[in-house]
């Protein structure tokens, strides 16, 4: 299937809104992905998306409508050389094979913007999805925690996902 990334537009809220208000999409996410997923949600979502330079965060775009959300956002202190990358897509969009190649499109992104070393993800134990994606972008399982993730009165795992830059002689 055919899409696109790039930078969220205002005019993307109603699609934004649409998409993203989905039970099974905000259970696998932190607790800033709201559910229900408003309005509000949206506006503010787009504001964030809109101020960071150089841009971190891409709308997934197919036929013209923003279906889902992708992101490198790159740390600070001792952990400047990394990036996290997270991403969504609407739930009609899952097993087309686009997340994956949207995840290797940031990949690529992300090690040529930013000044870092490595890109990681952190999945729940329980989305094995996620995890089958990172799987096809390239990234390997560094570790698994037991126990660190909180979410609507449930303990989880977390999975740690990475891929390294690759070293060019």
């Amino acid at each position: 299937m055919n899409f696109e990334l790039r930078p969220f537009l205002v005019s993307d809220l109603d699609s934004l809104v649409k998409h993203a208000n989905n039970y099974n999409i905000a259970k696998n996410l932190s607790n800033k992905f709201a559910f229900p997923y408003t309005t509000d949600h949206g506006i503010a979502f787009i504001n964030l998306a809109l101020s960071a330079t150089p841009t971190e965060i891409f709308a997934i775009i197919v036929n013209d409508q923003a279906v889902g959300s992708i992101g490198v956002h790159p740390k600070t202190d001792i952990h400047c050389k990394n990036a996290e990358i997270g991403y969504w897509i609407a739930e009609e969009y899952w097993g087309m094979g686009i997340v994956p190649k949207a995840v290797k499109l940031m990949m690529e992104y992300g090690f040529k913007t930013f000044d870092i070393s490595r890109i990681y993800a952190s999945t729940y134990d329980t989305n094995i999805k996620s995890q089958r994606v990172l799987i096809k972008a390239g990234f390997c399982l560094e570790g698994e925690f037991k126990g660190t993730l909180y979410k609507n009165g449930t303990i989880y795992d977390e999975v740690i996902y990475a891929i390294r830059k690759p070293v060019i002689l």
